[in-house]
């Protein structure tokens, strides 16, 4: 790996292009290795994220943000687009509005891959915009494959080198500029294009983490598939020639002077040298339940707990100790009265530790519908226990989320159970069941295993085993073949459901 330095610099100074970070993005990109030469461990874990990502986006196929975006997609049609989760094979859109809609559907049940280091990321949503440039353009499966790699590994190095969350700057500034490297490297685009596609894709997906604090909205489903949008569109422009604001990251009043840590900022971005194999997909991990990433392992750990417990109507508190981030961002550290609201959104719900961990203790588990129903959050035992729950942050916690060894990375904390008499039970879990140091890491197995339980009565027996064909053969497959890529539903099921939405402007 080469490590690059990145810091602000004046305008007098005329940095040139080759020594700005979007450029040093988009040439360790247009390296990228031919599909045949790619990390074969790395090429699987692309096709299960393919996998993953189906899976998460035809569960959420009937849920109010995903019918809307698939509702504004719709009126974009045109005859050589892309294919949209949902809707019948033959419908094509055009690309930025697949990417829109279909990046929609993978985020909105907050339940597909995940990284974190210095920032937090979502890399699966990448691929999305990446599939729609794809069927667009006629590329195959190699190229696919190629472009997702590429993407994956400039988003874990932007999120390994840049933290965003400091300066309450959303993390999907990041994505942008992964998606439109990866875009590049499929397209096999020159390193000037990419640059340029980069800093426009950056500097129009900058905003604050407001979509992610108190009462959580469908924005934070949206997001991404924004940034996804947007980076399609900032490649196209790119394509025709068109600049960008330069140099979008060190400028004086660009995005480390301005959003981040200002004239004085400095960064370490580690990317792959010449030849070297990118693998950063390997480092990046799913999830087994549908919640932020940093229940995963609270939820198993409460698991653990209900078997220990014994009658929860006699807790008198719960104290979770755990990482800075999981205090402040989903704990009772944000100072969010959102996260004990019965009545809040699911959004908020899903980054409300204590109410996970409330839920996951009465009942030994976590399904994506179930345990957010208002009639669930809303049972009165619940909200009870929930109310005791809070968190503290314990620094060693915080201290092993930074490790940089992520075989020693920790995302999890240590809860303790104080019972009325007086009595105490506790437990801790570093990292969640399904990682890849946990207890029964996600292989294909669990890849496949999860599309099948999220698509069962949506898509047909034999439709999903036809699809988990096709991601086996993803190296293999030929421009036409990526539509397979899309799951086979009962469209009218869906059409019915998308006709009692409120009409918009399209």
């Amino acid at each position: 790996m080469i490590d690059h330095q990145v810091r602000v610099h004046p305008s007098a100074e005329h940095l040139p292009r080759e020594e700005q970070l979007a450029w040093k993005l988009a040439e360790a990109a247009t390296a990228t290795q031919e599909a045949e030469a790619l990390d074969p461990a790395a090429a699987e874990m692309a096709a299960n994220r393919i996998i993953d990502n189906a899976a998460v986006a035809v569960a959420a196929l009937r849920r109010r943000p995903v019918a809307v975006a698939r509702a504004q997609a719709l009126s974009h049609r045109t005859s050589s687009g892309a294919s949209v989760f949902g809707v019948a094979a033959g419908t094509r859109v055009s690309p930025e509005w697949a990417a829109w809609a279909n990046g929609t559907a993978v985020r909105e049940l907050d339940f597909h891959d995940t990284y974190l280091a210095a920032d937090y990321s979502h890399p699966g949503d990448n691929i999305p915009p990446l599939l729609a440039v794809a069927q667009r353009t006629g590329r195959s499966g190699a190229d696919l494959l190629r472009g997702i790699i590429a993407a994956y590994e400039i988003h874990v190095a932007l999120v390994k080198g840049i933290c965003l969350h400091e300066h309450r700057i959303d993390h999907v500034a990041h994505l942008s500029a992964a998606t439109a490297c990866g875009i590049g490297a499929m397209l096999r685009l020159d390193t000037g294009t990419v640059y340029q596609a980069v800093q426009q894709a950056v500097h129009t997906t900058t905003a604050t983490r407001q979509s992610r604090k108190g009462e959580i909205s469908s924005w934070k489903a949206f997001a991404p598939a924004f940034a996804g949008k947007a980076a399609v569109e900032a490649v196209d422009r790119a394509m025709r020639g068109e600049g960008s604001p330069s140099p979008v990251y060190e400028g004086e009043d660009g995005f480390l002077a301005r959003m981040l840590d200002g004239p004085d900022a400095s960064y370490t971005v580690s990317l792959p040298g010449p030849g070297e194999a990118r693998r950063a997909i390997l480092d990046t991990y799913t999830k087994e339940y549908s919640a932020e990433y940093q229940a995963q392992a609270v939820i198993d750990l409460a698991r653990t707990l209900r078997e220990k417990a014994g009658p929860l109507g006699k807790v008198r508190s719960v104290v979770l100790h755990t990482s800075h981030h999981t205090h402040t961002v989903i704990g009772s550290g944000s100072g969010d009265p959102q996260k004990y609201d019965p009545a809040a959104s699911r959004e908020t719900l899903d980054h409300s530790v204590p109410y996970i961990f409330a839920v996951a203790l009465e009942d030994g588990g976590w399904h994506h519908e179930r345990s957010y129903a208002p009639e669930r959050a809303s049972r009165p035992a619940t909200v009870e226990l929930w109310k005791k729950i809070s968190t503290v942050e314990d620094p060693e916690w915080t201290r092993r989320y930074h490790e940089a060894d992520p075989a020693r990375r920790a995302f999890g904390g240590r809860a303790v159970i104080t019972f009325e008499d007086g009595s105490v039970v506790e437990d801790r879990l570093a990292v969640a069941d399904a990682h890849p140091a946990g207890a029964r890491p996600f292989d294909r197995a669990g890849y496949t295993g999860k599309f099948r339980t999220l698509t069962e009565g949506i898509v047909t027996g034999p439709a999903q085993e036809g699809f988990l064909r096709t991601a086996d053969r993803l190296a293999e497959l030929g421009a036409a073949e990526l539509t397979a890529l899309f799951p086979a539903v009962d469209t009218n099921a869906v059409a019915a459901h998308d006709a009692r939405l409120p009409k918009g402007l399209f």
